[in-house]
C-alpha cells in the first residue's frame, strides 16, 4: 500500500511539473502582436498605466528615503541628547552606568546602518527606477508613433482601393448604358447607318472604360491585400511585440527592483543584529552586587559606629542640665543648615576664613584640601593613592619625553645637518623642570598617604553619617576652620585647640587674627605674642559659650584649626556645626588661659544652654 501510494505521489507531481512545463511553453509563445492584433489603443494605455505605476513606486521609495534619513537623524540626536554628561563622569564606574552608555552606542550604530538603507536606496533603486521610467517612456512613444505610421499607410491604401472600386461601378454602369443604347438603335429601323455606328462607337469606348476601371480596381485591390497581410502579420505583430519587451522589461525591473530594495535592508540586518547583541551583552553586565561594593567603597567613611549610650540617672542630675540635654538632643536630630545658620552666613564664614587661610594646604579645583584631609579616612586613602598613580604616569610620560630629547639632541650633536643642538635645549631644560616638580609632588602626596595611613579610624555619630549621605558628600573644613555645607548639630565635636591657640603661623587661619571670627576668643600665648592681651582678654570676656560639651572618645588633633581632647573631657561649645562635621570648642589651659579650636561633632556629647 505504501508503494502504491509512493508511487501515485510521484506520478502527479512528474504531472504537474509537465503541466507547469507546458504552460510556461504556452506562455512563452503568446504574443501581443498574434493575440492581441485589434487591441492597439487598449495596449497603448495598458502600457502607460504600468509605467505610471513604476513612477509611484520610484514616489514611495523617496518617501521612505526621507523617512530613514529623519529616523537616522531623530536617532543621532536622542543619542546625543542623553550622553553622559561632564558632571556625570564620576558615575561611571557602575557596570548600570556603563551599561546605559554602550547602549547609547549600539544605538548610534544602528541610527548609522539606518543612514546606509537610505544612502543605499537613494543610489541603487531609486536612481535604477528613474532611469527605467524614463527609457520606457521614450520607447513607447517611439513604438506608438510607428503604429501609427503603419496604420496611417493602411487607411490610405483602403482610401486608394475604395476609390477605386467606385470608379470601376461607375465605367461598369456606363457601359451596360452604352450596349443598351446600342442594341435599341441597331434594332431602330428609321436610324441611319451613321448614327448606328456612332451608337456603336460610344459603346465600345465605355467597355474599355470599364474594363480599363476593372483593371485599376484589381490592382488597388491587390495592393491592398498584400498590404494589410503584411500589415497585420508582421508590420503591426513586430511594433507590438516592441510594445510587449517593453512592458515585460518594466515588469522585471518592478521585480528586480523590489527584490533589490529588501536586498539593501538585508545587507545591514547583521550588523542590526550584532547591534541588538550589543544592547543585550550590554544589559546582562549589569552586576548589583558589583555596584552595591562601588557604592561602599566611594561613599564608606572609616569611621566606626558609635558606643552605646550611657544611661542618665535624673535623681542625680541638676533639672537645669536635664533640660538643656532634652534641648541638645532634640535640636541634633532636627537642625540643619537652614537652622544653624543661613547659606548666605556660611559662605560669609568660609569667606573670612580663606582670607586666612592656609597657603600650605590649599584648595585643589573641586573645592578639597591637597591633602584631601577633609575627607574620611577611607575616601582620603583613595583619592591619595588615585593622584600618586597619577603623578607616576606623568613621571613615566615625561621621562620618554625628556630621554626623546636627549637622543634628538645626540643626533643634532653628532650630524649639526640635521638640525641645531640649540633649538633642543630649551625644551629639554622645561622636561627637566617639569619631571623634577612632578617627583616633588609624587613625594609629597607619598608622605600624605604615609600620613594617613598612620591616623587611627575614629567613629561617627548616626546623625553625621545621615547628614553625609543626604548631601552626598562630606563637605570640606579648610586648613583654617571654615565650613563649607554639611549640619551635624547634635553631634557636635571638638578638635585641635593646640593649633589655634599656641600657633600664630598663617597655617592655622586663626591663631594671627581675630576678625576671622568675629566674637571668638584666641590662645592668650597669641595674645601675649602681639602685644595686644587688654584687647584679646576682653574680647573673651565678651565671648559667652552657647553650650556645653563632653568627650565621649580620644581625639587626636591631625589638621591645622583643630585640637585634641581625651574621653570624658568637658569643653565649652562657642560655635556649634555649621554642616561640615566639625564644632567650634574652648578649653581652659592652666598655662596660657584659653585654648580654641575644632573637634569631631560625632566624638563629643553637646548641652547647648536654652
Amino acid at each position: 500500500m505504501l508503494a502504491l501510494l509512493a508511487s501515485g505521489s510521484s506520478r502527479s507531481s512528474s504531472n504537474n511539473k509537465l503541466a507547469e512545463s507546458e504552460n510556461s511553453a504556452q506562455n512563452s509563445n503568446m504574443s501581443w502582436g498574434i493575440e492581441l492584433w485589434d487591441q492597439n489603443e487598449n495596449l497603448a494605455i495598458h502600457t502607460n498605466r504600468g509605467i505610471d505605476a513604476l513612477d509611484k513606486f520610484a514616489n514611495f521609495l523617496r518617501d521612505r528615503v526621507a523617512i530613514e534619513t529623519e529616523y537616522a537623524g531623530k536617532l543621532r540626536r536622542l543619542v546625543k541628547n542623553y550622553q553622559p554628561k561632564k558632571k556625570e563622569e564620576e558615575d561611571n564606574e557602575f557596570t548600570s552606568v556603563q551599561a546605559f552608555r554602550n547602549l547609547l552606542k549600539e544605538v548610534g550604530d544602528l541610527a548609522g546602518q539606518r543612514e546606509v538603507v537610505s544612502e543605499s536606496l537613494q543610489l541603487q533603486i531609486i536612481a535604477g527606477v528613474t532611469l527605467l521610467s524614463k527609457t520606457l517612456r521614450e520607447d513607447r512613444k517611439k513604438c506608438l508613433s510607428d503604429g501609427a505610421t503603419l496604420q496611417q499607410n493602411l487607411t490610405t491604401q483602403l482610401s486608394s482601393l475604395d476609390r477605386a472600386k467606385r470608379n470601376y461601378e461607375k465605367a461598369y454602369r456606363d457601359s451596360e448604358k452604352a450596349v443598351d443604347s446600342y442594341k435599341r438603335a441597331d434594332m431602330d429601323l428609321n436610324l441611319s447607318r451613321a448614327e448606328v455606328e456612332r451608337y456603336k462607337n460610344v459603346m465600345t469606348a465605355k467597355i474599355q472604360q470599364s474594363d480599363d476601371a476593372k483593371n485599376e480596381y484589381a490592382n488597388q485591390l491587390q495592393k491592398t491585400n498584400n498590404l494589410q497581410q503584411q500589415h497585420f502579420s508582421i508590420l503591426l505583430p513586430a511594433v507590438l511585440s516592441r510594445l510587449q519587451e517593453l512592458d515585460e522589461k518594466r515588469t522585471r525591473g518592478f521585480r528586480e527592483f523590489i527584490v533589490g530594495a529588501a536586498d539593501v535592508e538585508s545587507s545591514v540586518a547583521p550588523i542590526i543584529a550584532r547591534c541588538m547583541e550589543g544592547i543585550v551583552k550590554a544589559g546582562e553586565s549589569i552586576n548589583e552586587k558589583e555596584d552595591t561594593f562601588k557604592v561602599i567603597e566611594r561613599y564608606q567613611s572609616g569611621f566606626t559606629p558609635p558606643r552605646d549610650i550611657p544611661f542618665e540617672d535624673l535623681s542625680k542630675c541638676d533639672p537645669d542640665s536635664v533640660q538643656d540635654s532634652h534641648y541638645s538632643n532634640s535640636t541634633s536630630n532636627h537642625l540643619t543648615i537652614r537652622g544653624t545658620m543661613s547659606a548666605n552666613k556660611l559662605k560669609k564664614r568660609v569667606g573670612i576664613f580663606n582670607i586666612f587661610g592656609s597657603n600650605k594646604n590649599s584648595l585643589t579645583a573641586d573645592g578639597q584640601k591637597e591633602d584631601f584631609s577633609d575627607l574620611p579616612p577611607n575616601q582620603r586613602r583613595k583619592k591619595l593613592q588615585a593622584k600618586i598613580a597619577e603623578l607616576t604616569q606623568n613621571i613615566a610620560q615625561e621621562t620618554k619625553a625628556r630621554d626623546g630629547l636627549m637622543k634628538m639632541k645626540i643626533v643634532y650633536e653628532a650630524n649639526s645637518s640635521l638640525g641645531n643642538p640649540m633649538t633642543v635645549e630649551g625644551q629639554l631644560n622645561e622636561s627637566e623642570h617639569k619631571l623634577e616638580k612632578l617627583k616633588v609632588d609624587l613625594k609629597k602626596y607619598q608622605g600624605f598617604l604615609e600620613k594617613a595611613s598612620q591616623v587611627p579610624t575614629a567613629t561617627s555619630s548616626p546623625q553625621a553619617t545621615r547628614n553625609q549621605l543626604q548631601n552626598g558628600h562630606r563637605t570640606s573644613r579648610h586648613s583654617n576652620g571654615s565650613a563649607d555645607d554639611h549640619h551635624d548639630d547634635g553631634d557636635d565635636q571638638p578638635d585641635d585647640a593646640g593649633s589655634l591657640s599656641s600657633s600664630a603661623s598663617p597655617e592655622s587661619g586663626l591663631g594671627t587674627s581675630h576678625t576671622s571670627l568675629p566674637g571668638s576668643g584666641q590662645g592668650s600665648a597669641n595674645e601675649n605674642a602681639i602685644g595686644e592681651d587688654t584687647y584679646y582678654e576682653t574680647e573673651v570676656e565678651t565671648l559667652n559659650p552657647v553650650g556645653k560639651c563632653r568627650a565621649l572618645y580620644p581625639f587626636e588633633a591631625s589638621s591645622e584649626g583643630s585640637i585634641p581632647m581625651s574621653e570624658g573631657e568637658e569643653l565649652q561649645v562657642i560655635e556649634i556645626d555649621q554642616g561640615d562635621g566639625w564644632t567650634r570648642v574652648r578649653r581652659e589651659n592652666n598655662s596660657n588661659g584659653w585654648d580654641e579650636g575644632f573637634v569631631p561633632t560625632s566624638y563629643i556629647e553637646c548641652t547647648l544652654y536654652a
